[in-house]
């Protein structure tokens, strides 16, 4: 059956998550069903997407301000970076809490954490613990057993083969795992077992070079 849609006028241009994503079966967290999640931090793209999630995970030191700012924006569940690689110890552990009083519906943390930071997260934590894993030599049974909620497997051209390696061995964790430029990649990443996927969205420079075309050929 046919899904009534409306969209207006004024904000009938967004973005668009690709329609393949619709084919994973998802990880409801809290009762919410969560399939596509788009990772960007610019609010103007988070409010004009049709992404079930935000991941807002970014390349500086994680500061409470920025979580708070994207979490009020957000009109969808946000998961927040709260660092794990240049950012470590107490202060991860900080700014997760905050991250969770703020309303962030789970905490994401770099690859590089150590176990113990995930067992200390877990014992203070309702909000689910998301582990990014960037290589297939990565302790995944160490991060599971002290506490990751769910795995983040971003490891560029080989992220479908470790989510494979991954669900094989443990079929009932959640995965999320980037999809690829490719309809085809976010399909083959979906069939290896990722239970929802990220896709990141053009730039709003990208989006304005666009438009801008467009308004100087009237």
């Amino acid at each position: 059956m046919r899904v009534p849609e409306y969209s207006g006028n004024l904000r009938a241009n967004f973005i668009h998550i690709p329609k393949e994503i619709e084919q994973a079966n998802g990880i409801r967290i809290f009762g919410k069903l969560i399939k596509s999640i788009i990772f960007t931090t610019d609010v103007a793209i988070i409010r004009n997407c049709n992404a079930d999630a935000v991941m807002a995970v970014y390349p500086f030191t994680p500061q409470p301000i920025i979580t708070h700012s994207i979490i009020m924006a957000s009109d969808v569940p946000v998961f927040a970076g709260v660092g794990g690689g240049t950012t470590r110890g107490t202060r991860v552990l900080s700014l997760a809490i905050d991250a969770e009083q703020q309303g962030s519906l789970g905490v994401v943390l770099n690859s590089p954490s150590k176990n113990e930071l995930i067992h200390s997260m877990k014992l203070r934590l309702e909000i689910p613990i998301i582990i990014t894993v960037t290589s297939e030599k990565d302790d995944i049974a160490g991060r599971i057993h002290n506490g990751a909620t769910i795995l983040n497997v971003s490891a560029a051209s080989k992220t479908p083969d470790i989510v494979r390696k991954i669900r094989a061995q443990y079929p009932e964790v959640p995965i999320i795992a980037t999809g690829g430029p490719t309809p085809e990649s976010i399909t083959e990443t979906i069939e290896a077992g990722a239970n929802a996927i990220t896709y990141t969205p053009p730039t709003s420079a990208e989006l304005f070079k666009v438009m801008m075309a467009k308004y100087r050929a009237f």
